[in-house]
């Protein structure tokens, strides 16, 4: 059994990770931490979790963190940095939920997140835990930084047609539209029912803080320089994440069907679906599968692909746990093989 603490266990992401966590056949939680919430009962805060997690919450103690093989971060940005150096002294190993060991430039990190890297060093260490892209340097990781949930849709969206001949890499799009639990657990006026319900709108043209990891995530895969706009929405409802994807392409000859299913036919969490679907957000609410299709559009050039995943699952916690397994050698579907709920 692998002894795992989990740091900052009262957001959606913490909670999800501990639902998955709680029916993992190889875990032992050994502690969840909460500054505001310490000493509450974690099944009083999350009824789910009710039977599952017989725990309280505690302080975010290095010396009793410590003593777990593993300890996930699920924390607001800049908190686990300034954790991580005696963690992994300790030799804990660290999977990081936030942005902090995502972006490898020191300088690019506080342009984008407003504060000083307070472990710059670890940076160039830290493997970015997209296992469909760098499943072997997570198996020997001891510092995963889980990518963002508009990242993982989009890469994995874009991945099979970044190094096709004829594809244009310098004015790629991202169009993306993410439930109101993607802003996190707080009070906030704009994610109130009364302000979000029966509404659309994008956020973040100007430039939101995935922009910079997707191009990074692209540009480290492909070899190339990559133009990307990417703007995401807010839609009404809970979960889920829908990408629709834009690239030009100049050969007609080719077979996208057949490149998208060449590319994921090994990968237990990716289904790519048969030609001419529209996947759903709700045919991956709760799991973590991450729906492709592919499609040319009419008397075009283009080409469109549509990605869904679960935001806190795929695009969080589920693809957390799935790092996890990896990093320990175990089956990498271990404890993620829920089925999607409907409706």
């Amino acid at each position: 059994m692998i002894k795992v603490g989990v740091v900052g266990g009262t957001g959606y992401t913490g909670v999800e990770l501990l639902r998955l966590l709680a029916l993992h056949p190889q875990v032992r939680l050994q502690a969840v931490t909460s500054r505001g919430e310490a000493g509450t009962p974690v099944a009083e805060l999350f009824p789910n979790l009710r039977g599952r997690v017989d725990l309280a919450f505690s302080e975010p103690d290095a010396g009793c963190l410590s003593e777990c093989e593993l300890v996930f971060f699920a924390t607001p940005n800049g908190i686990a940095m300034k954790m991580a150096e005696p963690l992994l002294a300790a030799g804990v190993k660290l999977i990081d939920l936030a942005a902090d060991f995502r972006l490898r430039d020191p300088e690019l990190w506080q342009d984008w997140y407003g504060m000083e890297h307070a472990c710059p060093g670890l940076l160039e260490e830290a493997v970015y835990g997209l296992p469909e892209v760098n499943r072997d340097a997570i198996a020997g990781a001891r510092l995963v930084a889980n990518p963002g949930c508009y990242p993982t849709a989009v890469q994995l969206g874009f991945l099979p047609l970044l190094d096709v001949v004829g594809a244009d890499l310098s004015a790629l799009i991202a169009d993306c539209k993410s439930g109101v639990s993607g802003a996190g657990r707080k009070a906030a006026v704009g994610t109130l029912l009364a302000e979000c319900s029966e509404s659309f709108k994008a956020y973040g043209v100007p430039g939101h803080r995935h922009l910079p990891e997707i191009r990074q995530g692209l540009e480290t895969y492909s070899g190339r320089k990559v133009g990307l706009t990417f703007v995401p929405h807010l839609t009404p409802m809970i979960r889920g994440i829908h990408a629709t994807l834009y690239l030009r392409l100049d050969n007609a000859d080719l077979d996208l069907q057949a490149l998208f299913e060449s590319r994921y036919r090994n990968e237990p969490f990716v289904d790519v679906l048969p030609a001419g679907s529209h996947p759903e957000t709700r045919s991956v609410k709760g799991a973590n599968h991450c729906r492709l299709a592919v499609h040319r559009a009419p008397a075009s050039d283009t080409v469109v692909v549509l990605s869904v995943i679960d935001n806190l699952v795929k695009g969080a916690a589920g693809q957390a746990v799935q790092n996890m397994n990896i990093m320990f050698g175990l089956d990498e579907t271990a404890g993620l093989q829920g089925i999607a709920l409907l409706p």
